[in-house]
């Protein structure tokens, strides 16, 4: 497969790993949108949102675990952070793999785009 994020879970491309458990990694997004800017990805292979199955609603779930415990960690569990998905190509999605951006460290304003 010629996914980027399939490339960086099975590390043959290097990545700023900020987490990695059996079901999803997190690295630090290359190109930041705010002071701290992650993405959360899981290890099994999801195109879109719009593929997620009733037997991944655990994934997702556990994705958002991750985030609060990296937002904790990074101390801007308090002041706020944004969990972004994007769904093709308006949204702004290139990668089709899902992934969760997490946005935090600073005030985030609406509407986002």
């Amino acid at each position: 497969m010629d996914c980027l994020f399939c490339k960086i879970i099975n590390k043959t491309i290097k990545s700023d790993i900020i987490h990695d458990d059996k079901e999803c990694i997190a690295f630090n997004d290359i190109n930041p949108q705010a002071p701290v800017h992650f993405l959360i990805v899981p290890k099994k292979h999801i195109p879109t949102v719009l593929d997620i199955k009733e037997e991944d609603k655990k994934l997702i779930g556990h994705m958002v675990s991750v985030a609060n415990k990296i937002c904790r960690d990074r101390k801007i569990d308090l002041r706020g952070f944004r969990l972004v998905f994007n769904c093709n190509p308006d949204s702004g999605q290139v990668i089709y793999h899902i992934h969760m951006h997490v946005l935090g460290g600073r005030k985030m304003n609406w509407p986002p785009g």
